[in-house]
């Protein structure tokens, strides 16, 4: 019997500013990445926020196949166009070296600890220990390699909109919640815990989706959290709480269907907002029917919680 050959891989570091990680995530995968995570974005300790120099590192993960030389060349490609796109900004520094099995889960572990992410939310990862309060809510998340860890500032501000709305608005008797773009599954997990009772969880990528619902069942929340994989265009069911922390780009496109699933006096969260693309988010988002609500900002990050008037137009 023959040992099977060890895989290698083509691990890809860049460093670039906050305002090009988007970008560069999104291409790393449409590239072909099967594996893509930040590597700088430091645990804080149970009640700090990790500190942001302004920078942050991309690791990503190919395959070291015939392919890989004609990747290394696209994503250099990629890097010039991002000098022109962001003059200002920090020039990106690339780095590459092939390697043997690769552990993401193991890779992911070394930086992802108990988090509080807001006054009642801790995030804690599965295989860490964490003794509640009484107050809290324990969040766990074992994140493979989907998006989603609660250690990003995008993350944190929607859980603490998400806190927010629930604990306030009385209200609403029943929170019908989308979480667009899901990745863990972590934020409609949170409404979930929060009592939310119906939360339709959606991201395209068949990976985060299985992720999304292993999380569900550590969570014991399975029996109110619906976990698709689809676009987020395709969801017709109507909403009064949606969250979509996405990129700018992805929001303008899914801008008219989110206004249209959200009931009357529901509660759009869009995040992942870098301070670059606030005016034309501003510009498309707080028109009617959805006026502002509250804004949220860490860093160079910016989290809108916007709200359908009564009565508007769609």
């Amino acid at each position: 019997m023959t040992q099977k050959e060890p895989e290698k891989w083509l691990k890809i570091q860049i460093s670039a500013s906050a305002e090009q990680i988007d970008a560069l995530s999104n291409f790393l995968e449409e590239t072909g990445a099967q594996g893509v995570f930040s590597e700088s974005l430091m645990p804080p300790g149970a009640d700090d926020f990790p500190e942001s120099s302004g920078l942050e590192v991309i690791n990503a993960f190919f395959p070291a196949d015939v392919r890989a030389e004609k990747r290394m060349k696209a994503v250099q490609k990629y890097l010039k166009s991002l000098e022109e796109i962001f003059p200002d900004a920090a020039v990106p520094v690339l780095s590459s070296e092939t390697i043997t099995d690769p552990d993401w889960g193991e890779q992911w572990k070394k930086y992802f600890k108990p988090i509080r992410v807001c006054q009642n939310i801790v995030v804690k990862p599965t295989w860490e220990r964490y003794a509640p309060d009484s107050r809290d809510i324990v969040v766990e998340i074992d994140p493979g390699m989907a998006f989603g860890t609660g250690q990003h500032a995008s993350t944190r501000m929607c859980m603490e909109a998400i806190e927010d709305i629930i604990l306030k608005d009385r209200s609403t008797g029943e929170w019908k919640v989308l979480d667009a773009g899901c990745g863990t599954g972590i934020l409609g997990i949170t409404a979930a815990k929060m009592g939310a009772q119906d939360v339709i969880c959606v991201d395209n990528d068949p990976r985060a989706t299985e992720i999304a619902a292993q999380n569900t069942v550590i969570n014991a929340v399975e029996d109110r959290v619906q976990i698709l994989n689809q676009d987020a265009a395709r969801i017709s069911r109507p909403r009064n709480l949606i969250i979509a922390n996405l990129t700018a780009k992805l929001l303008l496109k899914l801008r008219p269907q989110l206004v249209r699933l959200l009931l009357p006096g529901g509660y759009l969260i869009i995040s992942g907002i870098i301070e670059n693309d606030v005016p034309a988010m501003e510009e498309h988002f707080i028109v009617a029917p959805l006026v502002q609500h509250r804004r949220l900002t860490e860093k160079e990050w910016v989290c809108c919680v916007l709200r359908k008037e009564n009565g508007g137009p769609s």
